[in-house]
């Protein structure tokens, strides 16, 4: 393992990689840092290829020291596919899709969850709780059982059931909220104060970021060490962007790739959309939004907690951020399920709207080579199947 320390992107303060941390005391996350010029000089993308197809195929460049800690299901190494069809629809040439719904708890959360808990448990951890919207409880309980840890799970009432069901079979404590992720969290913070749990909050601890940035890492690879134009996301907390941003940045600094970086694209709801909003207005933080509703329930997230980082990716990469309204992505989940037959998650379809929209306003060129996020199986969302008709 080449992890060197852990950083704050905001006040420049370091921390011991060794020891169990959560924010930084100015109250910002921490990310992990390595020494690339070692892990540089240990493995080559060459080496890399003829590795088992999963997410540790990077280990170098993840937090894990021992193997005998390493969590796994066989999470990564998802396919990336062209959509011709429906990218010919809309207006691009060069429209493809990363899927996620292959994961072993169907969405992408599984990468964080397996990285995240791997360390954990690495630095002595034996029970850990968050908030979720779903997803990443599902994903963060399934790992923590396969490692031998407890889970306790905060979450909203509203959320897809499945999840719920989900939690509850990997026999992890379960609370349901009246209300959204940031009511959750105030539960969780309720709880850890009694002590002996670790908190793995979303950007509470630096490993859920080094799991979601393989995300970069396979992009990259699967176009043959190169980057796409654009890369398009849902954004709730915004762990995946920040880390797909930090791969890119990784892989410049190791020489696998060149220059060129994606101009980042960040996906919110109309119904929730603090990002998009800070953005618009050229802010660095993003205020809370009020009243949050969305179909696209993963990326109902008020008040992201990696406002700043996420806000900075964007800028940094010449990308922009906008939100669609929920009739849009329903529509254009089921135009896309027409024309390619896959069913996305709505988060995911939330990236086709964005896609179309940006083609219209000529954000985007046709001949654009344009990355979209599909964070999840669509089958976990049985009410936005319904409502298709």
């Amino acid at each position: 393992m080449y992890l060197s320390h852990l950083d704050c992107p905001r006040c420049r303060k370091t921390y011991d990689a060794t020891v169990l941390q959560n924010l930084c005391e100015c109250g910002s996350p921490l990310l992990a840092r390595y020494d690339l010029v070692a892990a540089g000089k240990a493995v080559t993308p060459q080496d890399i290829a003829g590795r088992s197809a999963d997410l540790w195929r990077y280990r170098e460049l993840l937090p894990v020291s021992d193997g005998e800690f390493v969590t796994t299901l066989g999470e990564g190494w998802t396919p990336m596919w062209p959509a011709e069809r429906f990218g010919v629809h809309i207006g691009l040439d060069n429209l493809l899709v990363k899927d996620e719904g292959l994961t072993p708890t169907g969405s992408f959360k599984a990468r964080g969850a397996a990285v995240g808990v791997s360390r954990a448990k690495e630095l002595g951890v034996q029970h850990i709780a968050m908030p979720t919207n779903g997803n990443a409880g599902a994903a963060w309980a399934t790992y923590a059982a396969r490692a031998g840890l407890k889970a306790t799970i905060a979450m909203p009432l509203a959320a897809p059931e499945i999840s719920r069901l989900e939690i509850r079979a990997a026999k992890a404590e379960l609370h349901l909220v009246d209300g959204l992720i940031n009511d959750a969290g105030k539960l969780i913070a309720g709880i850890l104060k009694g002590g002996g749990i670790f908190d793995a909050s979303t950007l509470k601890e630096p490993y859920r970021l080094e799991g979601k940035k393989t995300m970069g890492y396979e992009i990259a690879e699967q176009l043959g060490w190169r980057v796409p134009d654009v890369i398009i996301y849902p954004t709730g907390g915004g762990v995946g962007l920040i880390g797909i941003r930090k791969a890119f940045e990784e892989m410049r600094a190791l020489g696998w790739i060149g220059d060129k970086m994606p101009r980042l694209v960040a996906v919110q709801s109309s119904g929730c959309a603090p990002i998009v909003r800070a953005f618009s207005h050229g802010e660095h933080r993003a205020e809370p939004w009020e009243n949050a509703k969305t179909v696209a329930f993963g990326i109902t997230v008020p008040a992201p907690l990696g406002d700043e980082l996420i806000l900075d990716s964007l800028s940094k990469s010449g990308g922009t951020a906008l939100a669609v309204d929920d009739a849009e992505i329903l529509s254009d989940l089921a135009d896309f399920a027409a024309h390619e037959g896959l069913l996305l998650c709505p988060e995911g379809a939330a990236c086709l709207t964005a896609a179309r929209k940006l083609r219209a306003s000529g954000w985007l060129g046709r001949q654009d080579e344009v990355v979209v996020l599909n964070t999840g199986v669509g089958l976990k969302y049985p009410d936005s199947i319904s409502a298709l008709g």
